[in-house]
């Protein structure tokens, strides 16, 4: 049966990780056969600095719900068109799990004595998720990774000017290494000439990492194939008609 958390030991005692990795069978039932397709990965992940929290649900690399303490709600990350789990509960245990958090937090920095934190460097990539069209509606991708404290910021601009309509970002999601990557997206038309970049800020950099795409018409974005593996999990975990059932869980060592 699955059990509700595992804690490893945070990597600097200025943030504090509860971190549970497990696996679960999700079968599919038609009529009286069932279809077990194989197991998944599945992730639970909570954590908390002075200024931040974090609490956040995966499957197969995959965010699905995570609570946004800012504005006291849960978010299902799933796109629309994809099976929509419940999650009624969750985020009243985010809050609990949150001042859990905190308390593990301060005993930490009691027990270290306060070491210097360890920081692991990002590294960012920048693409278009679609093939670029002049004047036709697109999304650029900044896709950052193997950061560690979470989070990083990110900044859009244009033309050297700074952009924050059309922007977002994800939570950060764990990597198997310990690790952090974010993944932040600006809506966007583009016209012949323009020059977009992203800029990464962490306190691992010396100074802000930036990556600069500029506008070519008939550019392939390479968007499709990264979000393929999206479409074909999706499709897997429910798309078609039926009704899942969880048969087995057991914690990953």
């Amino acid at each position: 049966m699955l059990t509700a958390w595992t804690r490893t030991p945070a990597k600097d005692c200025s943030l504090s990780l509860l971190y549970n990795p497990f696996s679960v069978t999700l079968c599919r039932l038609f009529g009286s056969a069932v279809s077990c397709p194989g197991p998944h990965e599945g992730i639970v992940i909570a954590g908390c600095s002075d200024t931040d929290a974090e609490e956040m649900y995966g499957l197969d690399g995959e965010e699905r719900w995570y609570a946004d303490f800012k504005n006291h709600r849960g978010v299902i990350a799933l796109p629309k068109f994809a099976d929509q789990a419940s999650y009624t509960g969750f985020y009243e245990l985010a809050e609990a799990q949150h001042e859990l958090c905190k308390h593990n937090l301060a005993a930490d920095r009691r027990a270290y004595k306060n070491p210097p934190p360890e920081l692991d460097a990002p590294h960012s990539t920048i693409y278009t998720r679609n093939r670029v069209e002049l004047d036709v509606e697109n999304h650029l991708i900044c896709h950052v990774s193997g950061f560690f404290p979470a989070p990083v910021s990110v900044y859009w601009t244009r033309n050297d000017q700074n952009v924050t309509e059309g922007t977002s970002i994800n939570t950060p999601y764990p990597s198997k290494d310990g690790t952090f990557t974010q993944i932040s997206t600006l809506k966007f038309t583009p016209q012949q000439g323009d020059i977009y970049s992203c800029t990464v800020q962490h306190p691992a950099l010396e100074q802000p990492l930036t990556r600069v795409w500029d506008v070519e018409q008939d550019q392939p974005g390479i968007g499709p194939a990264v979000f393929c593996g999206l479409g074909l999990t999706v499709g897997l975990l429910g798309v078609a008609t039926g009704t899942f059932f969880l048969i087995k869980g057991n914690e990953c060592s």
